[in-house]
């Protein structure tokens, strides 16, 4: 056995001299329910293995169609379990074919029986919903008490619906200030032309921060980019009516576009899940619905360029905010000077909310009185 050392979560010193957690080292808090997979990644009868922050998770869809999650790690040899054999209502390690059932209580080792059962592994809280597969990483007693996030206008039929997502590489919180900070519209200029965006406002809870904006044009002929997200403006019309709502409600997002009267012309529900232990790298799953007109075919005429547009968008975000990340990790610490009084809001909602500072332990080599033959 090793001797340990402990060692606290890193900070950085503010120009007062008051420490303050870096947000690029706060880890996102489990006790929430995540989307760790796409319905149709879990195909029937087989097992899939994802990721929340280091943890490996085996995703099992059944004979029947249910979806249960334990810990990716046989109880015998730590093998994974996403490599194994799906078996009715269990499954089955590839390796010596011990069974686990949907709780992760071993039910069959061949060679022993059923009177002789080992330990089993963790099952984790699970729910599929509007294509999406939860699980619950944190406190599994917590899991009945908490209820899943509001996913937006994915369930109206007046709305249309696309889901994306794709892996970057940087910590959460860089994505979350991207989406919250409006005042990046010159990095899409080739996509929005000169838009201008203008905060009408923000407000603050215990666990959320949002904002209001409006978006003006300077100058020009109206984009592509801006025709799609606000429609087509009338000959002359520099200024947008629709107002744009960015709300943090920890630890998903949104952003709402209304329109003078209150119609609700889009709504996208997002959330940035931790890969690795470090949290540098996040799986991002997005619902982004948008109204029907009356003539409802328009839309779907319109859908593949609505398409083209926001992967060009998220193309443009994912690429700056892994140069923030990099800029982080080579300089060892978090040098941003935000100015933008709703991000230095967010900032501090996503350190508050996060999980608390973790004592991790550093190994030290033994001393040769202290080895032993445990393994």
């Amino acid at each position: 056995m090793h001797a340990v050392s402990p060692v606290e979560d890193s900070t950085v010193e503010t120009p007062v001299g008051v420490p303050v957690r870096d947000l690029r080292r706060v880890h996102i808090h489990p006790d929430y329910w995540y989307p760790l997979a796409w319905s149709h990644e879990v195909k029937r009868g087989k097992a899939h293995g994802v990721r929340f922050a280091g943890e490996p998770i085996v995703l099992v869809r059944t004979e029947s169609g249910n979806v249960f999650a334990l810990e990716d790690r046989c109880a015998h040899r730590q093998v994974p379990l996403h490599g194994g054999v799906v078996d009715g209502e269990a499954i089955r390690c590839c390796y010596h074919g011990w069974t686990y059932d949907c709780t992760g209580r071993c039910v069959d080792v061949p060679y022993l029986g059923r009177e002789r059962l080992p330990n089993g592994v963790r099952a984790y809280p699970c729910r599929e919903v509007e294509g999406l597969i939860f699980v619950f990483p944190g406190n599994a007693e917590l899991a009945a008490s908490t209820p899943l996030p509001p996913l937006g206008s994915v369930a109206n039929h007046a709305y249309k619906t696309r889901r994306f997502g794709r892996e970057v590489a940087c910590h959460y919180s860089f994505m979350h200030e991207n989406l919250m900070d409006m005042n990046h519209q010159f990095l899409h200029r080739r996509q929005m032309g000169q838009m201008r965006a203008r905060s009408l406002g923000r407000r603050r809870g215990d666990d959320w921060v949002e904002v209001d904006y409006t978006f003006s044009r300077e100058a020009g002929q109206q984009p592509i980019g801006e025709a799609l997200v606000f429609g087509q403006s009338r000959q002359g019309q520099k200024q947008h009516k629709d107002v744009m709502t960015i709300r943090t409600q920890y630890p998903y997002q949104t952003l709402q576009i209304r329109t003078s009267d209150g119609t609700l012309v889009m709504d996208l529900w997002i959330i940035y899940v931790p890969l690795d232990a470090e949290q540098r790298t996040n799986r991002t799953f997005g619902l982004l619905s948008v109204k029907r007109p009356k003539l409802g075919v328009l839309l779907d005429v319109a859908w593949p360029l609505l398409v083209w547009f926001t992967e060009r968008i998220f193309k443009e975000d994912r690429w700056i905010v892994e140069r923030e990340q990099e800029a982080h990790d080579a300089q060892g610490a978090d040098w941003n000077h935000e100015v933008f009084p709703v991000i230095n809001e967010l900032r501090d909602l996503l350190r508050t909310c996060g999980a608390p500072p973790t004592r991790r332990v550093v190994p030290i080599a033994p001393e040769p009185a202290a080895q032993s033959c445990m393994s």
